[in-house]
């Protein structure tokens, strides 16, 4: 991405759009009862609750009434169709990890199997976007967490800690480039869930061989552990090996959390928040919702004299609906620089 004179002008800045997680599928509803929702209601209540609040894109997963995560394809289109029915312009996002739910009693932070996964687009009503992993690769959710941050919680459980230390995800290029194929026969968009540069560019090959014609809405996880860290220098490599025509949104864990949205809503990139992400306030002497969270950056991202994008300017930021007939039309729309044709030299562009 390039920041010409001007870039950090709000006049000059795409509206922000702010993803929320309320579901935390890592919580037990024992870690904060007060805004961990169970039963369907208070899951879709939820959803209404973080767009009112100012939240345009909501990254979903269910819960079963035991409080676990559920795997079952059924209670996502149940918990889908409430919120269609409700908050119709809402972007809504499906976790494809699916909660991490287990696969068997006692199993905990486990991926479904890759066949489970690719029925995600087979979700109806049909979800907004998907998300997806790049590549294989640890994702060590509570190596950058101190004692603090899972203190009196489930995760501070040694069991649990454990299962969460070791988890990996699987995400071989196969795999992906048929899911990919998937969602995109049903009109899902992929939503890019990346680690790091090497992630990218495993985006930008598959773009390149006409396997991945979608826009590049993608998402920069920081949460370490097998993921770049949230510090400024991956940031600034990161954000500068992105495309001109993508959509990004940052997104890290616990108390980074509100600092690296203050860096995106400056730069006029967008925001994740939610206890997915983040359940304290920055002092730690209290928990923070989600809709909490939400009202935050509304404001603040105001007083920066950024506005926040409605539901349907979210979508059109999103470009959500919107696929490529073939790679050199995915890469000119994304801002990636052209194939390069027989015979050329030098550096490429677009006419």
């Amino acid at each position: 991405m390039h920041f010409a004179d001007g870039s950090l002008f709000p006049e000059n800045q795409e509206k922000l759009v702010i993803t929320c997680a309320p579901y935390g599928p890592e919580w037990m509803p024992s870690d904060f009862p007060e805004d961990i929702p169970v039963t369907m209601d208070e899951q879709i209540q939820k959803a209404v609750d973080c767009y009112n609040a100012g939240a345009t894109v909501l990254h979903l997963h269910v819960r079963e009434l035991d409080g676990k995560g559920s795997k079952r394809l059924s209670k996502f289109n149940e918990l889908l169709a409430g919120i269609r029915a409700r908050v119709p312009d809402m972007i809504l996002q499906v976790g494809g990890s699916i909660s991490f739910a287990p696969e068997a009693d006692g199993d905990v932070a486990k991926w479904l199997s890759d066949d489970t996964r690719h029925m995600l687009a087979e979700l109806q009503p049909t979800p907004d976007q998907v998300t997806i992993a790049i590549n294989s690769n640890q994702m060590n959710v509570v190596e950058q967490m101190c004692e603090a941050d899972v203190a009196g919680t489930s995760l501070a459980e040694p069991a649990n800690y454990q299962a969460y230390r070791e988890m990996t995800i699987p995400a071989g290029p196969g795999w992906v480039e048929e899911h990919i194929r998937r969602l995109s026969e049903k009109g899902i968009q992929t939503h890019f869930q990346l680690a790091n540069i090497t992630q990218l560019e495993t985006v930008e090959r598959m773009m390149r061989r006409n396997v991945c014609n979608v826009p590049l809405i993608l998402t920069w996880v920081a949460i370490g552990g097998g993921f770049d860290a949230p510090n400024l220098y991956n940031l600034a490599n990161f954000v500068r090996a992105c495309p001109d025509g993508s959509v990004l949104t940052l997104e890290t864990s616990m108390l980074n959390v509100l600092p690296l949205n203050m860096m995106a809503i400056s730069m006029g990139l967008h925001v994740r928040c939610g206890i997915e992400d983040n359940i304290w306030q920055q002092d730690r002497k209290a928990k923070m919702s989600t809709v909490r969270q939400i009202e935050q950056l509304t404001r603040i991202s105001h007083e920066f004299g950024r506005e926040v994008a409605t539901g349907q300017e979210a979508r059109r930021i999103y470009r959500i609906g919107e696929f490529y007939r073939n790679a050199d039309e995915t890469l000119a729309r994304n801002g990636f620089a052209p194939n390069r044709k027989v015979g050329q030299r030098g550096f490429l562009q677009h006419a």
